[in-house]
């Protein structure tokens, strides 16, 4: 009877770790998978509409290479992590982390500003693409799926030394429900606010990584290469039960410690007060030019990022500003 009880036991006490890193990686996958779908399907639908379906061929071979480089980097990081020990993998999980943070802020910070002109700027490189060459196609498919998916890949930064694959799982989950919601805008069945969508969820990757910042100043005051590492800021410890599914939760998703030092602590609130500060400043919006706007077009805040269909009709292509 008691050895019968001590599976579940166990079961019990892996299932918050889990569930961290189902939820956190999950979260990622969702949110930068919708964000490649999307860029994929502005190609696909522009292609289409000029009748130029024989160059698909060349789009899905940018993004499956795109797909391979992905996957090639997070293989790296996750072999990193496994290999290497001690103070080796604290060293290399500290600058990783340092990297996968200043790259991923640049690319949130960049789609912020890059936002109102990417359909059309992809529009635009693909017509001189097609003028150049299925080289010239498959390159801009490559470059415009591979950013994201380097994004993606540098976030699973902070789950590398969670030793399973649970952080994967969640990922492949996330990516598979983007495509599918993709994919029923793309045919017209579902429409979403993606321009609240991608804001909540930059706020949720601007949160992820000031922890895998905090984490890897931490990794680096162990190595020796930071100071600090006996000074704590606070012991938050006592408030409640870390040990809980939803302390694991916080832990696993957004790297929290209750006992960081004075220096990551201070690193972790510079980089939200100053990153938040940069990303939710209102921007102003573009002059229009040319045609007066649409009902659609004057309604681009609240529908931003949407998923244009192929079929040349009223409602057809909507505002991807």
């Amino acid at each position: 009877m008691t050895a019968s009880a001590e599976l579940p036991a166990s079961v019990l006490a892996a299932a918050p770790n889990i569930t961290s890193q189902l939820l956190g990686s999950g979260l990622i996958g969702l949110r930068e998978g919708l964000e490649t779908s999307i860029v994929v399907s502005i190609l696909i639908a522009f292609l289409v509409k000029s009748g130029r379906r024989d160059a698909l061929k060349w789009v899905w071979l940018g993004v499956a290479g795109a797909i391979a480089m992905t996957l090639g980097v997070f293989l790296t990081i996750q072999f990193s992590a496994y290999t290497v020990s001690g103070l080796g993998a604290e060293a290399i999980a500290g600058v990783a982390s340092l990297v996968a943070v200043v790259i991923v802020t640049t690319m949130v910070l960049w789609m912020k500003s890059a936002a109102a002109s990417l359909s059309g700027e992809l529009k635009t490189g693909m017509a001189r693409a097609l003028d150049t060459g299925g080289l010239a196609v498959t390159s801009l498919a490559f470059l415009a799926v591979g950013r994201e998916g380097v994004e993606t890949a540098l976030f699973m930064v902070g789950f590398a030394e969670a030793e399973t694959l649970w952080p994967l799982v969640g990922l492949v989950v996330g990516v598979l429900i983007a495509i599918a919601i993709a994919y029923a805008m793309y045919a017209g069945a579902v429409r979403i606010n993606l321009a609240k969508f991608f804001q909540y969820t930059a706020v949720f990757l601007i949160l992820v990584a000031a922890g895998i910042l905090s984490y890897g100043v931490g990794a680096l005051q162990t190595v020796g290469w930071l100071p600090g590492l006996a000074h704590k800021a606070f012991d938050i410890s006592s408030w409640f039960n870390w040990s809980s599914w939803y302390g694991q939760v916080i832990q696993g998703v957004f790297n929290v410690t209750p006992t960081p030092t004075v220096l990551q602590f201070g690193a972790w609130l510079a980089y939200l007060v100053l990153v938040l500060a940069v990303f939710l400043r209102p921007t102003k919006a573009p002059a229009a030019s040319g045609d007066a706007p649409t009902p659609d077009d004057t309604s681009a805040e609240s529908n931003t990022h949407t998923v244009p269909a192929p079929e040349p009709s009223a409602t057809s292509e909507r505002s991807i500003t």
